[in-house]
């Protein structure tokens, strides 16, 4: 399939609704509005294409962008191509779940994500801090050093109260998913947890909405989902 088949057969399988429900989160024009699992039978016909995928990423159109995750081949992704595709990431459900997602399969994930946690972009450290989600929830705690991610939770108790506002969804969620994915830390991310408490998010909106890491944490440990990974980070 060439880059005319996809983006035609993703613009038919567009959907008003749909594409209601992504403007509202933060994409914009251009969009088809195609639903992730109506994706998956033309992704079975592609399986890795990394040329195809650089050429829909750089469409601009949201649908375009995510289809270009799942088909992308991320070993054969430079640090440059990761640079480029977090430049054009405009909103999080394109940073934290195509660029993120995508990066967290490759050998370089730790390096990358590191300088992006460092960069004071919102996008990037958001990215950044999910990436490591994604890796503590599919690899082995053997891959993680445990004194950088007890440091990356200190980073987290002190400065995510004062975090741009997705960056500080990405830090809960990394607080919550040491708890639950890395067995070393998860006194300590319980710790931190209680630590920060409730973080307020939204509060440009009508009404803020508060994130409590402890919460789901003991969530978790009530249905014995502690040392949950992944088998797949990609669908």
């Amino acid at each position: 399939m060439n880059f005319d088949t996809v983006m035609q057969e993703l613009e038919a399988l567009g959907k008003e609704r749909t594409k209601k429900i992504y403007v509202s989160n933060g994409a914009h024009e251009p969009l088809f509005g195609v639903a992730t699992g109506a994706m998956k039978p033309i992704a079975k016909k592609i399986k890795n294409n990394q040329a195809l995928a650089d050429q829909l990423f750089d469409t601009g159109n949201y649908d375009a962008m995510y289809f270009a995750g799942v088909i992308a081949d991320p070993k054969a992704m430079t640090e440059a191509d990761f640079e480029r595709w977090i430049d054009a990431a405009y909103f999080y459900m394109i940073s934290d779940y195509v660029v993120a997602v995508t990066l967290a399969e490759t050998d370089i994930a730790q390096q990358v994500s590191d300088k992006w946690i460092a960069s004071g972009e919102e996008l990037r450290m958001s990215a950044g801090w999910s990436c490591y989600c994604w890796l503590l929830g599919n690899r082995p705690d053997s891959e993680f050093s445990e004194s950088k991610l007890a440091n990356m939770l200190d980073l987290v108790e002190k400065t995510i109260h004062d975090s741009p506002e997705r960056t500080k969804y990405a830090m809960n969620m990394f607080i919550y998913t040491v708890g639950v994915s890395y067995l070393p830390l998860h006194a300590k991310a319980v710790e931190t947890a209680k630590a920060v408490g409730l973080v307020e998010v939204n509060r440009d909106k009508a009404k803020s909405k508060f994130l409590n890491a402890s919460e789901t944490i003991q969530k978790a440990v009530d249905k014995a989902q502690l040392g949950f990974k992944r088998k797949y980070v990609r669908c």
